[in-house]
């Protein structure tokens, strides 16, 4: 285990019946155990049948998206995407079994609620009769993620994949700008109509979802899949209020610094990411370069985070550069056999880079971390909204390096950086409320979804502007986020944790020994707790409550202000 690297990992198709037969097995003893040190045997023992198998649906996953046109690699993940739901079954027979256990009290008492409360998520998530839906889901969400990922746009004599066209959108050109965005907007345009088919698909599939497990609609199936216990739609919509109330006319102002600072009367779409007059921030060298900086970055900041990297570089545990067929990602996932998370990315050589590559390195450490802090391997992974704090908030922590990365220009990243993370909000609680929108109106047709983000735009992202391009105007910029086909609900927790990392930022501004023993508090309590539980670890505020999110921004928007005034 300790000299493995990712590509010597051989991939072995998973014996999923052998692992079926031996929960089965199990579930039997659970039922006859007559001691607490039994169950708990038993709970390490299913884990253990499920490591092998788990791990190798990883690895198969990862070398599907790294190439998206190998045909082992996609023929792997239809079987498999076919096989694990009727599996669960099964899967989900054990956690029934514990449920009814005598021993339930000890389980609490030993490996605290949290536990058993994600079994009880589990349990209201699933009926058999979701298996052929789950099926037709994985089916899709694949066709639509390889459409991304094999996108090929001729441009600057060039063919180019969706990363790679928006490296123009920071040209110091503004006509290079538009006509890269026209082309990019070209390309969703001209694939409109199966993608308006796939995702009517797969929103008539989860409202059946929905129903076959007692629900009106999908929604409040869609928020068990995404571990929330102790908070709903009602609190969602209070924050989204918040969002739009003290964030987007900040949004506004800064659009209208950034219009004067590049010397436009108007921000379009196409200027949204070129930040300053003589060219935004570029990082120094490619792939490699990043890595090594990371490398020495990661051994400054703590003891912690130098044992991490050094795992992470050691065991080939990172691909971040863009390739032809790569899916249209990132993302971090976790071999559980080897305790080793892998971090997935594409690169464009922009302020991208350094962001998604602390942002997954921050999921990455917090993975890290729980494999090794906490006792069960169900708290290894932490509930959604959660786990972006781990990574938000790294992105914050990597501040003070910025040198390392863009040499004079680190305090262009800095500032850009910043920004982004403010004007990113209003997209985000517009990408939440359209879901919301689309699940309770499930029968909308595929144009009147369109409309209603073109609505969304206009409410939450009022500066977005567009120039000659109906497609876009008309609301088709939603066809882009990856996250509304493949992880409903999921994109509310970008925003919830934005508020987090705003406040680790002002409090590692403050107190960084403080502030860093907190974040690795968050990072060591895995899953064990639920998300306010989590919350009260970290000493981070809950982003619902009234004033939360002023308090949370107030740090940051001072600097950015701080930074504009200075511009006049």
């Amino acid at each position: 285990m300790e000299n493995f690297t990712f590509e010597g990992i051989e991939y072995v198709r998973p014996d999923v019946a052998a692992v079926e037969a031996e929960i089965k097995k199990l579930i039997e003893e659970l039922k006859k155990a007559e001691s607490y040190s039994r169950v708990k045997q038993i709970i390490l023992r299913s884990e253990k049948a499920m490591e092998h198998m788990q791990t190798m649906i990883t690895v198969a996953h990862i070398r599907n998206t790294l190439n998206t046109t190998d045909k082992f690699y996609e023929e792997e993940m239809a079987w498999i995407q076919q096989t694990l739901p009727v599996a669960q079954m099964t899967f989900v027979a054990f956690e029934q079994a514990l449920l009814e256990s005598p021993f339930a009290a000890q389980i609490d008492a030993d490996l605290g609620t949290e536990f058993l409360t994600s079994v009880r998520r589990d349990l209201a998530g699933f009926d058999e009769k979701l298996v052929p839906y789950m099926q037709k889901q994985a089916m899709l969400t694949t066709e639509y993620q390889k459409l991304m990922a094999t996108a090929q746009i001729e441009f600057d004599g060039q063919t180019l994949n969706l990363y790679g066209i928006q490296k123009y959108f920071e040209h110091p050109d503004r006509e290079i700008r538009r006509k890269a965005f026209a082309k990019y907007s070209e390309f969703y345009a001209s694939n409109e109509a199966r993608m308006e088919e796939i995702f009517d698909e797969l929103v008539k599939i989860r409202t059946e979802m929905g129903k076959a497990v007692g629900f009106d609609t999908f929604t409040p199936l869609g928020y068990l899949n995404q571990g929330r216990s102790d908070y709903g739609p009602n609190e969602v919509a209070a924050f989204r209020q918040q969002v739009l109330t003290e964030i987007v006319p900040f949004c506004e102002k800064l659009y209208q610094a950034q219009a004067k600072r590049i010397g436009v009367d108007q921000i379009m779409a196409y200027d949204e990411k070129f930040i300053f007059p003589d060219g935004n921030a570029e990082p120094k060298g490619d792939a490699e370069f990043m890595v090594e900086q990371a490398r020495k970055m990661y051994r400054d900041l703590s003891p912690e985070t130098a044992e991490f990297i050094d795992f992470m570089i050691d065991h080939h545990l990172m691909d971040l550069e863009n390739k032809p067929n790569k899916a249209s990602t990132g993302y971090m996932t976790s071999l559980v056999k080897y305790k080793a998370p892998f971090v997935f990315s594409c690169f464009n050589h922009t302020i991208f880079d350094m962001q998604v590559m602390s942002h997954e390195l921050g999921h990455a450490f917090a993975g890290y971390r729980a494999m090794r802090s906490q006792p069960v391997e169900s708290y290894y992974g932490v509930s959604t909204d959660i786990a972006e704090i781990h990574s938000m908030s790294m992105e914050q922590f990597c501040y003070p390096y910025a040198e390392q990365f863009f040499g004079e220009d680190a305090e262009k990243y800095r500032f850009a950086h910043l920004q982004e993370a403010i004007t990113f909000v209003p997209f985000g609680v517009a990408v939440d409320e359209f879901q919301h929108i689309l699940y309770e109106n499930p029968n909308l047709t595929p144009k009147e979804r369109t409309y209603e983000w073109h609505k969304l735009e206009e409410k939450y992202m009022p500066w977005r502007k567009y120039s000659d391009d109906p497609f876009m105007d008309r609301g088709g910029y939603w066809y882009h986020k990856l996250h509304i086909f493949l992880y409903p609900f999921y994109y509310i927790n970008y925003t919830l944790t934005t508020m987090g990392a705003m406040e680790f930022k002002k409090r590692y501004a403050e107190d960084p020994k403080q502030a860093w023993a907190d974040y690795l508090a968050l990072c060591n309590a895995g899953g064990s707790k639920s998300y306010l539980g989590l919350l009260k670890v970290a000493n981070l505020r809950v982003p619902f409550e009234e004033g939360s999110v002023a308090e949370a921004v107030s740090y940051a928007k001072q600097i950015l202000l701080d930074a504009i005034s200075k511009e006049s």
